[in-house]
């Protein structure tokens, strides 16, 4: 991958991930609200949270170099 397909990906991820971080705060605030009794909302947490993770995952991966791209 060139230096510009990383810039590109790398600019996508941090959309991504600042997207899932919003998703995780709304899903948060709806389980604190529902006393932290929904399993439902809890299934959704932990799996918001390990897309999140996947994502910086990758982000740190296009940073073979130990830049900021």
């Amino acid at each position: 991958m060139n230096d510009d397909e990383k810039g590109k990906r790398f600019l996508e991820l941090i959309d991504d991930q600042n997207n899932f971080q919003w998703k995780i705060v709304a899903k948060l605030t709806s389980l604190i609200s529902s006393d932290w009794n929904s399993d439902q909302l809890k299934n959704e947490l932990e799996t918001l949270a390990e897309n999140h993770s996947e994502i910086t995952k990758e982000l740190n991966s296009l940073d073979d170099k130990g830049s900021i791209l």
